[in-house]
């Protein structure tokens, strides 16, 4: 707990509020990584790992997804 005073001199006894934002090198010392670049991550994953599906598919079937196509 952090103890701060206000612009009159009073004492407040409460949490200091975190701060919202964090410098690049907070982000990378933690590794800590911003929503869009979570997201084109995965969305690549997942585009990744369909290709790899249809290919299983293919080889198995002959077919695109299990003879759907």
């Amino acid at each position: 707990m952090t103890v701060t005073k206000n612009e009159f001199g009073q004492v407040n006894m409460w949490a200091k509020e975190p701060s919202m934002y964090m410098t690049k090198e907070d982000l990378e010392r933690y590794g800590i990584e911003p929503y869009a670049v979570k997201a084109e991550k995965m969305n690549g994953r997942w585009a990744m790992m369909g290709f790899v599906a249809a290919l299983i598919s293919y080889a198995i079937t002959g077919k695109l997804f299990f003879g759907v196509l």
